[in-house]
């Protein structure tokens, strides 16, 4: 590289030619792909423009190259090296900086790409669509997959025909249809949507149909993205690679994070590449946040809203209480009191809009019970048998019909009337969840498995299959896994579609209580789940090993609820008579709120 109008000392010469790769070498005064070569000519620069081949740095008179003149010339460069360098000439190409991208390049031996795709890309950047498709032919010998010159041709071809189109060029357009494109019997589904665009009255009509930017750079770039998928990246760069591989770092990063519980935007510009992403153990919900007294007995079940906005709590004092939840302090206030459970209630279930809420009480319970959220009436109190027990209910998705079902082997479906619209005999049911489908209802039974039951075709079929009792069992939202307590086990998590068990969670104490677990956080990440001795576990959905131990209840924490809006805010509901809010620390410094700190110990 020239600098200054001086020549350049041979002992910053790099020889790293690609033509190894691609069976040609690099001559001095030759262009490189970046299409500008610089020449020193008496200590003045001067620029050729030679279609893309990689130059030498050109040596002055008084400069020392010739191998008796004793300097020792540097390594070739690696081929990691090499990549690398082409990497970042990308980079810079994309960021308009080409002088620098020539003296990289010159200074290297490298070139960015093969001279034919320089030549191919700058044809079709410019509409030359004949010339583009004479250099496929070029291209053809350099591709691992020949048989592709037929797609690119397509994708060229159809460019050449919309941007016909768009000009009010029918007749050139159709010719391309019939003569150029039909031939290649190529797609033949493709070109029938293609001669559609013919009756399209004017260009935005033809844009809007076709989904195509129209004539010009951006489409052209598009399809140019496309075209190099053809292509080896030794003779033509993925698109934005440095982009695309600072990505994937920023993300496996992310990933590797037990902390991780913020949606950040996919961009780089909202990290530091400079620092590893790390979070802090204080932005995660571990702090005891709130402490609801209300309830004067044992609290068996709390369940946030589907929107977030509200908390049911559900107690043996035989009462229901509806928080709200205040999204921006994130602070609980009492909104409502439900009462007259005469068993207590153990279960509760939001309908899908969260207008109604369902209660359900122990085994001995034979009533369910359902509130009209907003007004606190009850708009239907079921029974169809005192010698039934309703202790697990679910919504259809639909949000008009539930099922419930108990161990002493009831299993229906009503609508919201109460009214019986179908039932499953002798289905001793432990706890009770309805898929996406709206057809499929999971229940665990005292069979230690959870089987799958259709009420419209009346087949059901076995899901899991567990050594010990399935006290109870939550379902992630996309139907794909669903997380068990097992008496004497712990925390079990399985596969639905896979019928397989993933993982077992390592710490909870859990025996024949019926503790209730959950998904939550961002992207339902996090596991968390009560424990008879006292503490709430939280574990990363990928690792067996609890990453946070929450202390503060002095008895059993039987239900656990992440809410599903506020990833930072988790809710649990305890013996002690006692809710608990946890939420992130009160107070963060500067660098704990941008997740610069090392992840702390899990010990609260």
């Amino acid at each position: 590289m020239q600098a200054n109008g001086a020549g350049q000392d041979t002992d910053s010469e790099v020889s790293c030619q690609n033509g190894a790769q691609n069976g040609e070498s690099s001559s001095a005064g030759a262009a490189h792909s970046n299409g500008v070569v610089s020449v020193t000519n008496n200590g003045n620069t001067v620029s050729n423009n030679n279609n893309g081949v990689s130059a030498q740095p050109a040596s002055n008179n008084n400069s020392p190259t010739d191998a008796n003149s004793g300097v020792k010339k540097k390594k070739r460069l690696s081929q990691c090296e090499e990549d690398v360098i082409r990497l970042i000439g990308q980079h810079l190409h994309d960021l308009g900086l080409n002088q620098t991208v020539d003296l990289l390049m010159q200074e290297s031996g490298c070139r960015l790409e093969h001279p034919s795709a320089t030549k191919f890309r700058n044809h079709v950047m410019e509409g030359e669509w004949d010339k583009a498709e004479s250099d496929l032919n070029e291209l053809k010998a350099l591709m691992h997959s020949p048989s592709a010159i037929v797609r690119m041709k397509f994708l060229l071809l159809q460019q050449k025909y919309l941007e016909y189109l768009e000009d009010g060029k029918v007749l050139e357009a159709l010719q391309v249809l019939r003569a150029e494109l039909t031939p290649l019997k190529y797609n033949t589904e493709r070109i029938h949507i293609l001669s559609g665009y013919l009756m399209c009255s004017h260009a935005e009509d033809l844009r809007a149909k076709a989904e195509w930017e129209g004539k010009g750079t951006a489409s052209r770039t598009k399809l140019l993205d496309k075209l190099q998928t053809y292509l080896p990246p030794s003779v033509m760069l993925p698109p934005r690679r440095l982009q695309t591989l600072l990505k994937q770092a920023v993300e496996l990063q992310r990933e590797r994070c037990l902390y991780h519980n913020t949606k950040l935007d996919s961009g780089l510009d909202s990290v530091s590449l400079l620092l590893d992403h790390a979070c802090s153990r204080k932005q995660f919900p571990c702090y005891t946040q709130q402490i609801l007294t209300e309830h004067c007995n044992e609290v068996w079940f709390c369940k946030f809203s589907n929107d977030g906005t509200k908390l049911a709590t559900g107690s043996k004092d035989t009462t229901v209480i509806v928080w709200h939840v205040d999204t921006e302090t994130q602070q609980l206030k009492l909104m409502k009191t439900l009462e007259g459970h005469a068993y207590g209630v153990s279960y509760l279930a939001w309908s899908p809009d969260d207008a109604y809420l369902i209660a359900c009480g122990p085994d001995d319970c034979s009533e369910l019970w359902l509130w009209n959220v907003q007004t606190g009436e009850l708009r239907t109190k079921m029974s169809q048998s005192h010698e039934d027990s309703l202790t697990s209910v679910a919504w259809n998705p639909d949000g008009k019909r539930f099922v419930t079902g108990g161990q002493r082997g009831q299993f229906y479906q009503c609508d919201l009337d109460g009214n019986l619209l179908d039932s499953w005999e002798g289905v001793r049911v432990q706890c009770l969840w309805c898929l996406s489908d709206g057809r499929t209802v999971l229940a665990s039974d005292t069979h230690q498995r959870i089987r799958g039951y259709n009420f419209e075709d009346l087949t059901d079929r076995n899901i899991v299959q567990e050594d010990h009792p399935i006290m109870s069992f939550t379902v992630s939202k996309n139907g794909r896994l669903a997380l068990l307590n097992v008496a004497t086990q712990g925390v079990h998590l399985w596969d639905l579609q896979d019928r397989v068990l993933v993982r077992k969670y390592q710490g909870v104490t859990q025996g024949f209580y019926t503790i209730h677990s959950c998904f939550g956080g961002h992207n339902e990440d996090f596991i968390a789940s009560g424990s008879e001795d006292h503490k709430v576990y939280i574990w990363h959905r990928r690792s067996e090993l609890p990453i946070a131990e929450l202390t503060g209840h002095t008895r059993t924490v039987n239900c656990v609820s992440w809410n599903p809006v506020l990833p930072g805010l988790l809710a649990s509901a305890s013996d002690d008579g006692t809710v608990r809010i946890w939420g992130p620390a009160p107070f963060l410094d500067v660098q704990d709120s941008e997740g610069l700190n090392e992840c702390c110990s899990m010990d609260s």
